[in-house]
This record gives C-alpha cells, sequence and structure tokens, in this order.
C-alpha cells in the first residue's frame, strides 16, 4: 500500500504524481498544473508484478519517503 495517502505533501509531490500517472490515472489535471511541486527526498518505490496467463498487471507503491509527514486523510480533500 502506498504510504502517500496518509502524507501531507500529497497535493504537490512530484513522486506521487508519477505513481499515479504508471497507474494510469488520467484525473491528475489539478496536481500537474500547480506552480509549487514538492520533490520529496529518499523515495523507494515498490513494483509488484503478477503475470496472469493474458494479461499482466503492474501495482507500483511508494513505501518509504525520508519527506513523509503523517497527516491521515490528506487524499480526501
Amino acid at each position: 500500500m502506498c504510504i502517500c495517502v496518509n502524507c501531507r505533501h500529497i497535493k504537490k509531490c512530484k513522486t506521487y504524481i508519477f505513481i499515479e500517472t504508471q497507474h494510469g490515472n488520467t484525473n491528475l489535471k489539478d496536481k500537474k498544473n500547480t506552480n509549487i511541486i514538492f520533490i520529496p527526498k529518499n523515495t523507494l518505490i515498490q513494483i509488484n508484478i503478477q503475470k496472469k496467463i493474458n494479461y499482466t498487471i503492474i501495482d507500483w507503491d511508494l513505501i518509504e519517503c525520508l519527506s513523509f509527514v503523517e497527516k491521515p486523510g490528506s487524499w480526501l480533500n
């Protein structure tokens, strides 16, 4: 699970925007157009790959970030 959902920087984080783009999230207009982009320090992204017979599922999760500042529910607003 991506720790970004409980981080106060989620709305302007460059790494979070990258991960959401990898997930195919096309609803990023508000995040990409912000003047301030937050660049986190020392992030660790885990990529889970599940191979099925006819397709492959790739899941991207940020599992470690030195810039993480807990603010539960930040993604709700």
